[in-house]
């Protein structure tokens, strides 16, 4: 058995966070007299003084410190089970899994995980990244409860429109395509496209002209700033190069921006929704 229990470490904290018996006592709802019952108790046992008295505050001794900050996180973890349990005894689910297409603006896509994080502690997010051209059959679309996908009907469930992301046909600068004041589409042709393809998909047809395929948004930005090629790329995810002036958007003849829309699907069996997924889905509308 331990000599010692976690409630004397938590009471222990309180004492310190608060900076004394009586407030400790108040915030737990017991008497001052079990507090100091217990920190008496706690010290005696281990054989180290944790606390000393500096004027009307309670402070810890250098081995106070030490020794409550090893059990913080046991403390910590504690309050994690607690919660944990009270989530389940409630009905509220613990997990969500969430597909959304690559192509997402990644910070706002990290600030609504953030806000939902905060909002609901126990229930573990597990994210899915996806190219647009990914196939559908995968289990992370199957398995998927909220999706943000450039498709807004699909086999597994109903969606709405949410936004546009808009892409950009940029090379380096150093890039000859960069120096004409106008690129027709012959002169398109004969440069190396730089495409974001699916793995599963590269053997897509392509219209005309040599082209390479990447697996990520990522690797095609390299390919493009190592002048391999020009590409469309998000200009969300590339707006430092283009503000740089590394990257440059093209003059092209039938225009230099495309847009392409992602839905906000949800999981055909999932009605009604629960608290958690409703929440979700709001915070990705308010963005």
């Amino acid at each position: 058995m331990h000599k010692t229990t976690l409630e004397q470490w938590s009471l222990l904290q309180k004492v310190v966070e608060l900076g004394s018996f009586a407030k400790a006592a108040e915030e737990t709802h017991r008497s001052q007299s079990s507090v100091s019952y217990n920190l008496g108790l706690l010290q005696e046992r281990l054989g180290v003084a944790l606390l000393v008295q500096e004027g009307r505050r309670a402070v810890l001794t250098p081995s106070g410190a030490l020794l409550l900050n090893q059990v913080k996180p046991l403390l910590k973890a504690f309050d994690y089970v607690e919660t944990r349990a009270a989530t389940l005894r409630n009905g509220l689910r613990t997990r969500l899994d969430l597909v959304v297409d690559s192509i997402f603006p990644r910070s706002q896509l990290f600030a609504i995980l953030r806000q939902f994080q905060q909002r609901y502690p126990q229930t573990q997010v597990h994210l899915t990244e996806v190219l647009e051209n990914a196939s559908m059959e995968r289990p992370a679309h199957a398995e998927a409860d909220v999706m943000v996908l450039t498709r807004r009907q699909d086999m597994t469930g109903r969606g709405e429109w949410l936004m546009n992301i808009d892409f950009v046909a940029v090379a380096h600068r150093d890039h000859p395509l960069s120096a004409e004041s106008l690129v027709s589409d012959e002169t398109l042709a004969a440069a190396p496209l730089i495409r974001i393809a699916d793995r599963e998909n590269r053997q897509q047809p392509q219209e005309s002209g040599e082209y390479w395929t990447f697996s990520t948004i990522d690797a095609a930005i390299e390919a493009v700033l190592y002048q391999v090629g020009y590409g469309w790329l998000p200009e969300e995810r590339i707006g430092p190069l283009l503000s740089s002036g590394v990257l440059k958007i093209l003059p092209l003849s039938h225009g230099s921006r495309r847009a392409t829309p992602l839905h906000l699907i949800v999981k055909k069996d999932l009605m009604p929704l629960d608290e958690q997924v409703e929440t979700l889905l709001q915070l990705f509308k308010a963005y």
